[in-house]
């Protein structure tokens, strides 16, 4: 059985990769609490991703999905660019850590960030999707 790659692992990891974005503070997992404006949302996919299977052994890496949402401000032309800078750390992101797993890769899942409209107090919004490939530990 390999090691499970938590979300709040990943929330940690994507906000490593946003110092430069957002405050660590502003970045959640789960839940936006508050929803302040210049946040960053980490999440589980929705999506069923098909189970990785190898023939006749298993697989030495496991994937994660997340979703990431950047919730910005009133500005659609801020909006976009803070989404387009958190994209391209996340896609940049190379062979690190997040907890105590090796991330081989990241795959993004869209081309871009999709714009997902406003929130109830008029805060634009935008999503990016992309699968974590990590090394499994065998615990035996």
């Amino acid at each position: 059985m390999g090691k499970i790659l938590y979300l709040s692992e990943v929330r940690d990891f994507i906000a490593g990769l946003l110092t430069n974005i957002v405050d660590d503070e502003h970045v959640y997992s789960g839940i936006m609490e508050d929803k302040q404006e210049m946040s960053i949302g980490v999440y589980n996919q929705k999506r069923g991703t098909p189970k990785l299977t190898a023939v006749g052994a298993n697989p030495s890496y496991s994937r994660k999905a997340v979703s990431v949402l950047v919730h910005w401000n009133k500005s659609p032309k801020q909006t976009e660019r803070a989404a387009a800078a958190v994209y391209a750390a996340i896609e940049r992101a190379g062979r690190t850590k997040a907890g105590a797993n090796n991330i081989l890769f990241v795959k993004m899942t869209t081309e871009e960030a999709v714009d997902v409209g406003t929130d109830d107090n008029g805060v634009f919004e935008m999503v990016i999707e992309f699968d974590i490939y990590y090394e499994r530990q065998d615990t035996k």
